[in-house]
């Protein structure tokens, strides 16, 4: 093998290394959903049908449809449906939709390519905890309990009090001392939400980014956009080698053109008021959950 063909394979195995690191910094868990897959339709909602033009023919954001995009795994119009859907009154969040939202979002990253996705992978394994603690408070303390793929994707979450809502979960883990504010556990619904939370303001960062039509006109590449708002968020809390291996990855990132053709928009314009409502319905279940953890003192759960 030539020197050149060593350097790719050792590429290769430093991203795969370091996706597992992605969120929290460290070897916190295992990859055992890495290669789960995302292909089932979420049914739980009906795509809106409104009209996305106003009368002069340019794009209306009150008004731009947000509808099922033919021959995509991510669906947008799921995303922001979830998304909305999670917003309990007065101020709380239920999880059950945040974390299809969460679903929304890892199809999304893995439709920017091998590179990006590797990070999905280790998202995938935090919403998949959360499910499964919520399985498993809904069975008898005496009850044996193991992974199961399609009883851990098929609950609902709703269905346990425990962990109906962002507010319900940390009530009941805080109570039942599930979370140590000393030292890492790992069977922590709240310590696993606040590194979801965490990647949540990147993506929302990004997005909000890409929507973006600076005044010259000249727009930037999803890469550039992507690391700015990597380097301005979540990492902060990675070491300097999980950076570095961040910026590997978003060097592979996709040109701006196939982000349209993910959403089905024809332009610049039209993307940038599509993202415009996902981004703001991203960034009210950010701040419900945000004050939800600042309440409780767990913005810095080791």
């Amino acid at each position: 093998m030539g020197v050149k063909s060593k350097a790719v394979v050792a590429i290769i195995v430093l991203l795969l290394f370091l996706g597992s690191l992605w969120l929290q910094g460290g070897l916190d868990y295992h990859w055992d959903s890495c290669m789960k897959s995302y292909n089932q339709l979420n049914k739980l909602h009906e795509p809106h049908h409104l009209s996305n033009s106003n009368e002069s023919g340019g794009v209306d954001d009150e008004s731009l449809a947000l509808q099922h995009c033919p021959g995509q795994n991510f669906q947008v119009s799921l995303l922001h449906a979830h998304l909305l859907d999670a917003q309990e009154p007065p101020s709380d969040v239920l999880l059950q939709p945040y974390l299809a939202s969460w679903d929304e979002l890892v199809k999304f990253m893995e439709a920017l390519g091998p590179m990006v996705g590797l990070i999905s992978n280790e998202i995938q394994s935090k919403t998949n905890i959360i499910r499964q603690l919520a399985l498993k408070s809904k069975r008898s303390p005496d009850a044996e309990f193991g992974p199961n793929k399609d009883a851990i994707n098929s609950l609902s979450v709703t269905e346990v009090d425990d962990y109906q809502s962002v507010r319900s979960m940390i009530h009941t883990e805080v109570s039942q001392g599930l979370v140590n504010f000393q030292r890492y556990q790992t069977d922590s619904g709240c310590r696993t939400l606040l590194r979801l939370h965490r990647a949540l303001l990147w993506l929302e960062s990004f997005l909000e980014k890409l929507a973006e039509t600076p005044a010259t006109g000249r727009l930037r590449s999803p890469s550039d956009l992507c690391r700015e708002a990597y380097q301005g968020t979540l990492a902060k809390h990675h070491t300097w080698l999980v950076r570095k291996g961040a910026e590997l990855a978003f060097i592979a990132m996709p040109e701006r053109a196939f982000f349209f053709r993910l959403v089905c928009v024809q332009d610049q314009e039209e993307f940038g008021a599509l993202l415009s409502k996902v981004v703001k319905a991203i960034r009210d279940v950010y701040d419900r959950t945000q004050v939800a953890l600042e309440d409780n003192n767990m913005l810095d759960l080791p």
